[in-house]
């Protein structure tokens, strides 16, 4: 029989099967044949729908619009606006970098390793014959621009792990063939073809590279394979792409935003922390760091003191023994610090939670004492590779602001609730809202799977409980037990997970902790460790960027500027000053001799909340003349008046977390 033959008795089958049923979100049912692909169905439905449709939800599976559906299902079709389009839309923009790196740096020479989403954009890792500069991307861009309007359809094939294996070892792509035979025998793998270019990859991906529109290169860098440094160093290229034009420009201007608040750029401008070659990845906090970082702690201990808390202070070194007994030796050994004392092993701690149970179990408790509410701000170490430390945001020593609360069964949900509404009252503090995410299970947990069901489902309840809005985080939980992650968002709209509350049967098993019950008996207690800021020092960094520097004035390491008209009032500065300490404000005098209006730009530029300035008029009044930082307005106000304002600012603060 002939080829065409063939074809024409396999359409008359077509036609003959039974129809099937195509379900929309909406209920709208559609009859269509077997086989027919998800295209063909968005086309059906409506002409709109076809043309800008980008991927498509098939019973609850993500796929590509040339799938073919062969039975009964649910459909939706994804359009640009949807939120899970955007990630296909970078997966996308990504090969049509490697295409374009492949196209001008070489096919042979080129070698492909691996491209990804990130959370605001994509990267694309290669192994190239030269070093690229920020000075290529535009060379880069512009080829990819040439490819898109090419408008070479993007077709998927599904391959058995034997011919992905010898379509990449003809090509000499050394490191698909590593991702390949590290998959299980028996695995089918996706090739993505778009003109004469071939990438591995899960996908899905748009329809044709026409789609690809509103795309930007941001920068080049260097990168392990698969992150590991004894492995070849890569050049990773970061781009980011979004279906409109206006969205890809309303984030280029967040990233010019962003690079303005660049906490390591504050950072130094504003003399608050700085590293040093002696100790990588280590901050050390200057004067004026440090006075936020004790208001921060100051400020945190309080609340929690008066939410029934103990802080207790834990050694920063402990033996192995103890590291093996909590788990940690064999989830985080290949990331702490050793050291060895009297012929023993021992190790900087990269967490708080053994020492807290080691000082549960020094002494027998009843069911009375329950809860016990241990507060810590203990600082850790963990080892960071070189390469991923980023200022204060990724270091190798931070402060954890560490709680552990040992509670009885019966006290789980009420526990969790209250710690929720810590969190909540010490965020609105800041300005933050905040989105909440439920981590479960990981694959490397510890535990019996019955003692991780009870921990789970006691967060959903709570959470539900609560009508808390939360997202399910699959297997992304503590190797001890599930979490609720809190992340904050920032003034320019990005996400920071900082605080958490996780749940743990395993620690109290491991440590044998016990309580006496009401009937005389030994009983486990639960442990629900949790932190808010997280790491201090990380959070320290989130909200320089945060306020673009400018704190509040509780926070801010000088509250109030004096600055006197000229040298004939330096007296009289004096004075105000000591009247604003003496009222426990931090202030300053300028006596550098300069002019008024360069002071007046010092303090500006220092981003000082208060400039008080005074001269004859203020000095006959006992008065001062008060700007606000970002406010071109000024009032005169009599001395202790405008020192009473500033207290009353600082109580609110206080009152807004039930101080």
């Amino acid at each position: 029989m002939s080829e065409r033959s063939d074809s024409l008795s396999s359409s008359a089958a077509k036609s003959l099967s039974a129809p099937i049923e195509i379900t929309f979100p909406n209920g709208d049912i559609r009859r269509v044949q077997p086989g027919t692909s998800v295209l063909e169905i968005a086309r059906s439905a409506g002409t709109s729908l076809g043309k800008n449709a980008v991927a498509a939800r098939l019973n609850g599976r993500l796929v590509d619009l040339d799938e073919p559906v062969p039975d009964s299902a649910s459909l939706e079709i994804l359009l640009p606006g949807d939120a899970d389009s955007l990630p296909i839309y970078r997966l996308s923009a990504a090969h049509l970098l490697a295409q374009a790196v492949k196209r001008l740096y070489g096919e042979a020479e080129v070698k492909l390793a691996i491209g990804l989403n990130t959370q605001d954009g994509f990267y694309y890792d290669f192994d190239l014959p030269s070093a690229l500069s920020s000075d290529d991307l535009p060379l880069i861009e512009r080829e990819m621009r040439r490819i898109a309007e090419q408008n070479l359809p993007i077709r998927r094939r599904v391959v058995s792990r034997e011919e992905a294996l010898s379509f990449y070892r003809e090509r000499g792509e050394s490191f698909k063939l590593e991702m390949i035979e590290d998959a299980p025998e028996g695995e089918t793998f996706s090739l993505y073809e778009q003109g004469e270019f071939t990438d591995l990859d899960r996908g899905p991906h748009l329809p044709s590279t026409s789609r690809l529109k509103a795309f930007k290169l941001l920068g080049v860098a260097g990168a392990y394979w698969r992150g590991d440094s004894d492995r070849p160093v890569l050049q990773r290229i970061y781009g980011t792409a979004f279906p409109r034009k206006e969205q890809l420009d309303d984030h280029l201007r967040l990233l010019e935003e962003a690079k303005k608040r660049d906490h390591r750029k504050l950072g130094r401008e504003l003399k608050l922390f700085m590293f040093s070659d002696e100790a990588p990845g280590m901050p050390f906090y200057l004067p004026n760091g440090m006075t936020l970082r004790t208001e921060l702690e100051q400020f945190s201990r309080g609340v929690q003191l008066r939410g029934g808390y103990d802080e207790v202070r834990s050694p920063f070194m402990m033996n192995r023994r103890l590291w093996e007994e909590s788990g940690h030796w064999d989830h985080y050994k290949d990331n702490m610090y050793f050291s060895e004392v009297d012929d023993e092993a021992f190790a900087l701690k990269p967490m708080n939670c053994p020492g807290h149970m080691l000082m549960y179990k020094n002494e027998l408790h009843s069911y009375r004492d329950l809860p016990i509410r241990m507060m810590e701000f203990g600082q850790v170490h963990r080892h960071e590779y070189s390469g991923a430390l980023s200022g204060l945001m990724r270091v190798r020593t931070f402060c954890q602001d560490d709680a552990h609360l040992f509670v009885l069964p019966s006290q789980i949900e009420d526990e969790i609730g209250r710690v929720m509404d810590l969190i909540d009252g010490m965020y609105r503090v800041f300005g933050f809202d905040y989105r909440i995410e439920l981590s479960t299970r990981p694959s490397d947990s510890m535990g019996s799977q019955e003692l991780w069901d009870e921990a789970e489902n006691a967060l959903r309840h709570v959470l539900d409980d609560r009508g808390a809005a939360y997202r399910l985080n699959e297997g992304d939980g503590a190797f001890y037990g599930p979490k609720i992650d809190y992340h904050v968002l920032d003034a320019l709209g990005r996400s920071w997970q900082c605080g958490t509350i996780q749940l743990d049967f395993q620690m109290p098993e491991k440590f044998d902790l016990s309580y006496i019950g009401e009937d005389g008996g030994k009983h486990r207690p639960v442990v629900i460790h949790r932190a808010i800021y997280g790491s201090i020092d990380r959070f320290i960094g989130i909200l320089i960027e945060h306020y673009a520097g400018a704190f509040p004035l509780w926070l801010s390491p000088v509250q109030v500027r004096v600055l006197p008209v000229s040298a004939h009032y330096d007296d009289y500065a004096f004075e105000v000053r000591k009247a604003l300490r003496d009222a426990g404000l931090r202030a300053e005098a300028d006596m550098s001799g300069n002019k008024l209006g360069y002071k007046m730009r010092a303090a500006q530029q220092d981003k000082i909340p208060y400039v008080f300035v005074v001269g004859e008029k203020e000095k006959e009044a006992g008065s001062v003349n008060v700007r606000r930082y970002g406010d071109e307005a000024q009032l005169a106000r009599p001395l202790q008046a405008a020192i009473q304002d500033l207290l009353r600012e600082l109580a609110a603060k206080a009152q807004s977390v039930g101080s």
